[in-house]
């Protein structure tokens, strides 16, 4: 069956990709595929509105079965900026290397646990008629100092998880999948899947 991941992100969709793996008979798109779709303006307040607003809209839109997340970074002495602003935190055309940048900015002279910060994604799994599902996940850890590393995207190069002694950035990309924010979040709505994909199959083995 096909499921269309609500996102032109490229690092984003591999990451889902991966994860949707182990999972048969899953047809995984993307918005790569509906090159006319626009995704609607993320005007919500949480990462969970913004993930509803995109899951409804491109599911009614495409007529497919939907995965949205929203996710970002959250530092707490910065009153949990960036959060919802993630993407957008230095400006709307902000590269990843000016949100960085910006951060470590608002965070010099910050030490200890004043560089505490967590990521966190919110998933939300809609079909043409309805939200089915909602999960979050969230990965706690500290921002270091200076960028560390070239792999992942975002704020990776900054993000040092609480046990691990290298960045985002630094690990494999199997390793971060498993344990990132995304990855915990996606292991929730497995089951979910599993049963729709169950329905899916049962009611083309009664229509053929």
């Amino acid at each position: 069956m096909k499921i269309v991941i609500a996102s032109h992100n490229t690092h984003k969709i591999r990451e889902f990709r991966t994860l949707f793996k182990p999972l048969n008979k899953f047809d995984v798109l993307s918005l790569h595929d509906f090159p006319k779709y626009k995704l609607p303006s993320e005007t919500g307040d949480s990462f969970k509105e913004n993930a509803e607003i995109k899951a409804k809209d491109a599911a009614e839109k495409l007529g497919h079965y939907v995965i949205a997340d929203d996710s970002g970074l959250v530092v707490p002495k910065l009153g949990g900026a960036p959060g919802v602003f993630s993407a957008r935190y230095a400006g709307e055309d902000a590269t990843d290397r000016d949100n960085r940048k910006k951060l470590l900015e608002e965070m010099d002279g910050f030490s200890d646990i004043d560089r505490s910060a967590y990521y966190e994604c919110v998933l939300i799994l809609a079909s043409p008629e309805h939200i089915i599902k909602s999960v979050s996940g969230k990965c706690e850890g500290q921002i270091t100092e200076e960028e560390k590393g070239g792999g992942g995207f975002g704020y990776d190069p900054l993000f040092l998880k609480y046990d691990y002694d290298k960045t985002f950035a630094q690990l494999p990309e199997s390793t971060k999948i498993v344990i990132s924010h995304r990855g915990k979040a996606f292991e929730k709505m497995i089951p979910t899947l599993e049963h729709i994909k169950t329905v899916h199959a049962e009611a083309n083995a009664v229509c053929d």
